[in-house]
């Protein structure tokens, strides 16, 4: 009598998982890291909605429309997340995105919001971060970062592959307009290495590798409070620091519009924005009740803050592309 009592239990555990929605969330890797938000997020939806959240990690931001524009309307995304205020002009265009829906979101970003695909979910100041035990007086300004010996090396992203490769290229445009190409000429010979994406420029700055990184303004925070480390920092630039805003949205031909449309305005609720300080190390899009942890008061706030509209961006974009590429392979 085992078999069948067996067979039966088989058949509806197989029965049970059938009738579990299941929603596939494209992102980036370090957001689906055991220490990044991913992991608590996914709890935390599921708890509440009854459902299956499979996150696919799928390399850094860039790469993730990549992968979207490869896949097209075939793709087994509902939703995607992580992609940013540099890229959503060109996602827009591909014609996957559904309109949101959500009218008036309770955001606390420092610019006004309407874009009727996409929703924010972080934002942040890129910066280059140094060691204070390795450098006493790091560099205040592009100029001067280009100005530093010879052996003062930074390690920078692939802005073809990464978010943050992408917004410095955004961030010296912004700041210098035509005489961006000057400013690459001189930054060329300061450059260590260009990685794929973050987590291994961070990783080699780390390991000592690099004196300075490109990361973000929050980044010393993770040190401080995760670690109790207040040896790094965030070089404060006199041009002023780009902002990056992190976004998602619904895919139009997703077979579970209703759970997608849940998930985004799960996304502005304190059971995500809450993580996203501690994990994600930005700041929240929705500033949760409990306000941002302690330690984020040391970090440094930008004099000004830098940003292009998202179609001005794009429209820099490959002339952006090609002033690196010229300046770093000579």
């Amino acid at each position: 009598m085992k078999y069948p009592i067996f067979a039966a239990a088989t058949l509806c555990a197989t029965m049970a998982g059938a009738q579990t929605p299941v929603l596939t969330v494209y992102t980036y890797d370090s957001f689906v890291s055991e220490w990044g938000p991913g992991p608590k997020i996914e709890k935390a939806f599921e708890t509440e909605c009854a459902c299956d959240l499979q996150f696919v990690g799928t390399g850094d931001g860039a790469a993730l429309l990549g992968r979207l524009k490869l896949e097209g309307a075939r793709t087994d995304a509902d939703v995607v997340l992580g992609l940013d205020t540099n890229l959503t002009a060109a996602a827009g265009e591909t014609g996957l995105f559904a309109p949101h829906g959500i009218t008036d979101p309770d955001l606390s970003l420092p610019i006004e919001w309407n874009d009727p695909l996409f929703l924010p979910y972080d934002w942040g100041w890129f910066a280059f971060v140094y060691d204070k035990t390795r450098m006493d007086t790091p560099p205040d300004s592009f100029k001067a970062l280009a100005a530093a010996p010879d052996d003062m090396k930074i390690v920078i992203q692939d802005p073809r592959s990464s978010t943050p490769g992408l917004g410095l290229l955004m961030w010296v445009k912004a700041a210098y307009g035509d005489r961006a190409d000057e400013v690459w000429q001189g930054l060329a010979p300061q450059v260590l290495t260009v990685t794929k994406g973050w987590s291994e420029a961070y990783g080699l700055f780390l390991d000592g590798e690099a004196d300075m990184v490109l990361s973000y303004t929050t980044s010393p925070a993770y040190h401080l409070i995760a670690e109790g480390d207040d040896s790094k920092a965030a070089a404060r630039f006199d041009e002023g620091h780009y902002m990056q805003i992190e976004v998602a949205g619904r895919i139009e031909g997703s077979d579970q519009p209703e759970l997608a449309d849940r998930f985004l305005r799960f996304m502005l609720s304190d059971a995500f924005q809450s993580v996203i300080p501690t994990t994600n190390w930005m700041y929240p899009a929705s500033l949760p009740a409990e306000g941002l942890p302690e330690g984020f008061e040391t970090l440094i706030q930008p004099d000004k803050s830098l940003i292009l509209p998202p179609e001005r961006a794009a429209k820099l974009r490959d002339e952006a592309l090609e002033e690196w590429r010229s300046a770093l392979s000579r």
